[in-house]
């Protein structure tokens, strides 16, 4: 079976297509793979190293506001039909899968007139553009919040499966996690972290909940500020001549977090969607900041989902102050019972086996 693959810009549209495709690979070794997605992107640079074919189209997002870089992305999108056709063309697909962005947007509608099976998936509890679009033309919706369900047109296509999530996630040995991150079992252990580029809303909160936490030896912290973000953090640290002992800890980047996550006593975070898949598949309670400036604003609605749940404790940006974030820490670790009902209710939005659903749903399509 040839499977074509399509979805980028970000990580919460890449990350999910590379699961369905391994779950694919997993299946069946002699599925041909192809991913569709841009040049320079962080697609060209993750999908070759997952060991799958890759393949570029010209397109570019549509602006926001009315301007002349409509024009010029319209041209773009015509270019990336045209692409888009002639890759069909030549693979020839037996199903057309898309993740999101507007990258799969040519792709996806392309297949879908030619009458190839087509299928989309979701991550946010507010869908993007792109997919409410696509959703008129293709066979299957997947999304992974019930709550996205109402914004789609065709409910019928619909189906709940969860966010595909990177199975590595799910097999961390724990005893040796603590070990490997030097965290006390017995501490309680905070893990913080504004998605993969930082946040600085966040950065400036946490500043003051280690300001304040500084000598104090009854929590345990790990603070990951960007790497854009890190060498102005640790430079107001220094300003204020604060020591780091060992019980907290401040990185530009965390290339561990498969076991920071799954030994975290409480996880701060935006909510993006593959953070939110992750720590509910594992089960861990968090404080959600979602980021205010993401498009259609989704990132609130994700959060807003879980807080719904009793999963997660919601703070928007323009709420957050250190002061603020810091009771809120003291008052759920403080908390045990809560902390443990947390915990429960977050593994119960969780879904070990959304690839697996994906890709099942897949195979009925063309079998």
């Amino acid at each position: 079976m040839r499977y074509l693959i399509s979805g980028g810009g970000t990580g919460g549209h890449i990350y999910p297509a590379l699961a369905i495709a391994n779950e694919i690979k997993d299946r069946d070794k002699d599925a041909e793979i192809l991913y569709v997605g841009t040049e320079n992107s962080l697609e060209s640079e993750l999908v070759p190293k997952e060991g799958f074919e890759f393949k570029s189209i010209r397109v570019k997002g549509m602006p926001r506001r009315i301007n002349k870089e409509v024009f010029v992305a319209i041209k773009e999108l015509l270019l990336g039909l045209n692409d888009a056709r002639q890759i069909i063309k030549d693979f020839k697909p037996d199903v057309v899968i898309g993740t999101g962005g507007y990258v799969c947007g040519p792709v996806v509608l392309m297949a879908s007139l030619r009458k190839i099976p087509t299928v989309i998936h979701e991550q946010n509890a507010f869908p993007g553009v792109t997919n409410k679009i696509l959703s008129r033309y293709v066979n299957r919706v997947l999304v992974t919040f019930e709550e996205a369900k109402k914004y789609f047109k065709y409910p019928d296509k619909v189906i709940l499966t969860g966010n595909p999530i990177r199975k590595s996630i799910l097999e961390i040995d724990k005893r040796q996690a603590y070990i490997d991150l030097n965290i006390n079992p017995n501490i309680p252990f905070i893990l913080s972290f504004g998605g993969s580029g930082g946040q600085k809303k966040l950065n400036d909160a946490m500043f003051y909940v280690i300001k304040k936490n500084i000598s104090n030896n009854n929590i345990q912290i790990i603070h990951i500020t960007g790497k854009r973000f890190y060498d102005d953090f640790i430079n107001k640290l220094k300003v204020e001549n604060l020591r780091l002992g060992t019980n907290i800890k401040v990185l530009p980047y965390f290339y561990d977090m498969p076991k920071g996550l799954n030994i975290a006593d409480l996880v701060i975070t935006s909510a993006g969607a593959i953070t939110l898949a992750e720590i509910s598949a594992i089960g861990v309670p968090s404080i959600l900041i979602p980021k205010a400036y993401t498009a259609e604003n989704h990132q609130e609605y994700n959060a807003r989902a879980f807080e719904k749940k009793g999963a997660s404790y919601l703070i928007l940006e323009k709420d957050l102050t250190g002061e603020g974030l810091n009771e809120i820490i003291f008052k759920i670790i403080g908390d045990r019972k809560k902390l443990i009902d947390m915990a429960r209710k977050s593994k119960r939005m969780g879904n070990t086996n959304a690839a697996e659903k994906i890709v099942d749903i897949i195979n009925e399509l063309i079998m």
